[in-house]
């Protein structure tokens, strides 16, 4: 069964999500579906992922409490500047940000907080020089941004991946 269907779960998904992206449902579409749902997972079969090993939960937890907590704020403070409610001048500006993290998956997870969190975008990742740019909508400065992001993200990722 397993060679049929290597990721069941995986197909039911793909099907379903194929199904409402397509509404309403004709005989092509339902064709479609399938034969998404049976396809993408065969080939997801050649990748093979490296199992994860999470070191501290207990950090883990307290990092998605931070993101929580830092998305709010970012919310806020995005909403002020688009609605004009921020005195001063508003300057974006890129940040390179030397990273020590290896471990592609909290690398991967790194990209997903600063990304998700209004007012910051992962731009680049050199995997040469480990330098991260990063595109920030109220700049305050590089030093300060580079703090932020290694004793806020990059300290607790390396505890729990590394």
């Amino acid at each position: 069964m397993s060679r049929i269907l290597p990721h069941p779960f995986l197909s039911v998904a793909l099907v379903i999500t194929w199904l409402l992206l397509n509404e309403p449902p004709t005989p092509g579409s339902l064709i479609l579906a399938l034969a998404v749902g049976l396809l993408v997972p065969f080939v997801m079969r050649v990748i093979e992922a490296r199992p994860v090993r999470v070191r501290a939960p207990g950090v883990a937890v307290k990092l998605l409490g931070v993101f929580l907590i830092d998305m709010v704020r970012s919310n806020i403070d995005v909403a002020r500047i688009i609605l004009g409610l921020r005195r001063g001048e508003r300057r974006t500006g890129f940040v390179a940000i030397p990273l020590d993290l290896r471990e592609p998956f909290a690398l991967a997870i790194l990209s997903i907080i600063l990304t998700a969190t209004p007012g910051t975008l992962w731009v680049q990742y050199n995997s040469d020089t480990r330098r991260l740019l990063l595109h920030v909508l109220d700049f305050t400065g590089s030093e300060e941004w580079i703090r932020r992001v290694k004793d806020r993200y990059e300290r607790p990722l390396r505890e729990i991946f590394e």
